[in-house]
């Protein structure tokens, strides 16, 4: 539990600080300086400044909103997208059920990364499109968690009673299947978004992410190692700030899960 809130702490930390970017910022993100290239960190630029003298702590706070929204909004739609055609084809059955389990292995067997960069190489460049590649292959983890859960409650007892009762499938699937499963695939999806960031921040190394001027930790690291020598904050501080914030999100993710396990939740009863 202690591990949760303070996992809670700081991503609610990063989320206040991504969101007042503009006022929290020191300088412009995209002020260039070059006679005050590579500075170390100092009172006038508390992180330092790269290699065209702009201000890396304000180039943090500006990238952490591309994170944030990337991770936000793959995480929305994948999760909306998997979880209900993982629910409709797990408790429908038969064929469809078939169907979409074998495109799910396939999609699960493929390396996300480069079915993304593949999706990037051929869409373009940009934060549409980065947002569609990384769901193309994100929504296929909740789709499959849904679809396992769907087949398990879709034979509990209140199911039967529904259906017993005249209900109609999609008022079971409504009404008992999807409220059911909806509190598991949210706990996923803390996992997921760490997934995402770090695959956002893959591309961005990569230059195939949120293309200049506009910054993104992913983009910040790869120009930090390039001098990593020569100017060490370049590449720290970035990865730094990507290590604590998906560390959180696995934290957050693990803390849930232990909540909804319900052996966990029949000891707290006994005691």
């Amino acid at each position: 539990m202690k591990r949760g809130r303070i996992a809670a702490f700081v991503l609610l930390a990063w989320v206040v600080a991504s969101l007042c970017a503009p006022w929290l910022a020191p300088a412009p993100y995209e002020r260039i300086d070059l006679a005050n290239r590579f500075e170390a960190p100092s009172p006038a630029h508390l992180l330092g400044t790269d290699e065209l003298g702009r201000d890396l702590l304000s180039r943090l706070l500006y990238g952490g909103r591309v994170s944030l929204s990337v991770a936000a909004a793959c995480v929305a739609i994948s999760l909306f997208a998997g979880g209900l055609l993982g629910a409709v084809a797990g408790y429908r059955g038969g064929t469809l059920d078939f169907i979409f389990g074998r495109i799910v292995d396939i999609l699960m067997a493929l390396p996300g990364l480069l079915l993304a960069i593949a999706i990037v190489a051929y869409v373009g460049r940009g934060l549409g499109a980065l947002v569609f590649a990384l769901c193309a292959t994100a929504w296929v983890g909740y789709a499959r968690v849904a679809r396992s859960l769907s087949l398990s409650f879709g034979n509990r007892p209140f199911s039967e009673a529904a259906r017993v009762a005249g209900a109609t499938q999609w008022r079971v699937l409504q009404s008992h299947i999807i409220p059911n499963v909806a509190p598991l695939l949210l706990v996923q999806s803390a996992a997921g978004a760490a997934g995402v960031m770090l695959s956002e921040a893959g591309l961005s190394f990569l230059g195939l992410g949120i293309q200049p001027p506009y910054p993104s930790w992913g983009a910040t690291l790869s120009a930090g190692c390039d001098v990593l020598l020569e100017a060490p904050h370049l590449a720290i501080a970035p990865g730094a700030l990507l290590f604590i914030v998906v560390w959180s999100l696995q934290a957050l993710g693990e803390a849930g899960s232990e909540q909804m396990d319900p052996r966990r939740r029949n000891a707290l009863v006994r005691l």
